[in-house]
């Protein structure tokens, strides 16, 4: 008697023709994502991987994989490049891994706004708008090889947001085209803030098909790295260059010592134990920034044109917000981090505080990326590094951080709720769910309410 036909076998004999990867290595690398940045999560998801992985290239192709998996109850899990932090990508329950980084083409860019498929590269997506005078708002510093859906599905911010706040500001969204995963999948139009009801999800409520966003105007960025031997120094510059209504710019980022020690690749441009200031500004604002720096004792350890910038082919970028993490853990693989947020206004007294709280023995390092809040206030995003002893005292560091009005975001969990969401999940984003998912198919597991449910039964 012949062994039954597992479901993933049988997608494999309807759809012969779909980019299929079944090697057992292979699958088992597109099951993961940077989570290995977390301890906690590397305990918990050690042993978790899905059957295969697809890599659909048309809305057809896309059509026909998610048709054919909801009609045998398989689990689907949406993966653009992998460059998240909490084991979004890692599916709890097998199944298919919806690669969407073959769908990637740039629709169109016109004044302010620019629409493309979700797998599209955000370093491609502005080799398109850049001709035309503009840039993306917000880009992660994993541009190069971040997806657009990759981060709307589970990005914040990044550079950029300290003009236009998080990525879910209104207005840096326009729309999203997205499918219903049923077996005659539809598919939706989506605009404003019914748009933001599947942002920062992890694709557990929908498949985001393409984006339209609004764009900035582009500027030639100088890249400078400003070295202190004082901390409040160093913090009061980043803050006032951040609040400096005249200096356009793109990016602020505060490295406390020692953080500035695991920069290995800029080690010739930052004194042992200094503090650094790293700052994206328009060229035209150089004069107004070397007149900050002076009056903040502050000594320019690095400074690099556009030009030179496109001419290397390296920029400041890749060493902003997670990828400081990155360059930390490659020096000491024994660290962690943190994400929090910080109180407008109060900013600056709270990191102050924090510091002396909590980095006086070296346990939690500085980092600070300048942002506005969703309200356009000007304030901090904490990502400190952290030397990881046990997940008690990781727990301990987090509510001695809330105990002072610091918010965190826990990035060592992988449910939506527990982590960025911060609770229960509105009632307008449930709907969502229900009527983009109603089987519980997309990413089981990473919801609360919608439990991991294996492929029926052939």
């Amino acid at each position: 008697m012949n062994a039954p036909v597992s479901a993933i076998e049988q997608l494999l004999l309807e759809l012969p023709d779909l980019d299929w990867i079944t090697d057992e290595s292979r699958v088992t690398r597109l099951s993961q994502d940077f989570s290995w940045f977390s301890p906690v999560l590397v305990r918990q998801l050690k042993d978790k991987r899905a059957d295969a992985v697809v890599r659909p290239r048309t809305e057809e192709e896309i059509r026909t994989v998610v048709g054919a998996c909801a009609r045998r109850g398989v689990p689907i899990t949406i993966r653009g490049s992998g460059t998240g932090n909490y084991g979004q990508t890692t599916p709890l329950a097998g199944g298919v891994v919806l690669d969407m980084t073959g769908y990637n083409s740039c629709l169109w860019v016109r004044p302010g706004v620019a629409r493309a498929q979700a797998g599209i590269r955000l370093g491609e997506l502005e080799k398109q708008t850049k001709p035309t005078g503009q840039e993306m708002r917000c880009v992660p510093s994993t541009y190069r090889s971040a997806t657009l859906g990759g981060l709307f599905g589970g990005g914040f911010g990044g550079v950029g947001s300290i003009n236009y706040g998080p990525l879910g500001a209104p207005g840096n969204v326009i729309g999203i085209r997205a499918m219903t995963i049923e077996a005659e999948p539809q598919v939706v139009e989506l605009r404003g803030a019914e748009a933001m009801r599947m942002h920062h999800l992890w694709g557990t409520n929908g498949l985001v098909l393409e984006l339209e966003i609004a764009l900035a105007p582009a500027h030639p960025w100088l890249e400078t790295l400003v070295t202190f031997d004082s901390f409040e120094n160093a913090l009061n510059f980043a803050d006032k260059l951040a609040n400096a209504p005249g200096i356009v710019k793109r990016g602020v980022s505060f490295f406390a010592a020692p953080v500035s020690d695991h920069l290995a690749q800029l080690a010739a441009h930052l004194p042992k134990g200094c503090h650094t200031v790293l700052s994206l500004v328009a060229e035209s604002g150089e004069p107004a920034l070397l007149q900050m720096v002076e009056a903040h004792g502050g000594t320019v350890g690095y400074r690099k044109t556009a030009a030179e910038v496109q001419k290397s082919n390296r920029t400041l970028m890749e060493f902003t917000w997670n990828h400081t993490t990155l360059h930390a853990l490659k020096i000491d693989p024994t660290l962690t981090y943190l994400q929090s947020g910080f109180v407008p206004g109060r900013h600056v007294e709270q990191v102050i505080e924090m510091e002396k709280l909590l980095g006086a023995s070296g346990e939690v390092m500085m980092h600070l990326e300048f942002i506005r809040n969703v309200a356009g206030l000007m304030t901090c995003s904490g990502l400190q590094l952290v030397r990881f002893s046990t997940e008690e005292r990781l727990q301990e560091i987090m509510r001695i951080h809330r105990a002072h009005n610091v918010h965190i975001n826990n990035p060592h969990v992988n449910i939506v709720e527990d982590g960025k969401a911060g609770g229960p999940l509105p009632p307008e984003v449930i709907e969502v769910k229900k009527r983009f998912d109603p089987m519980g198919l997309l990413n089981p597991g990473k919801l609360r309410d919608w439990p991991v449910k294996g492929p029926r039964s052939a």
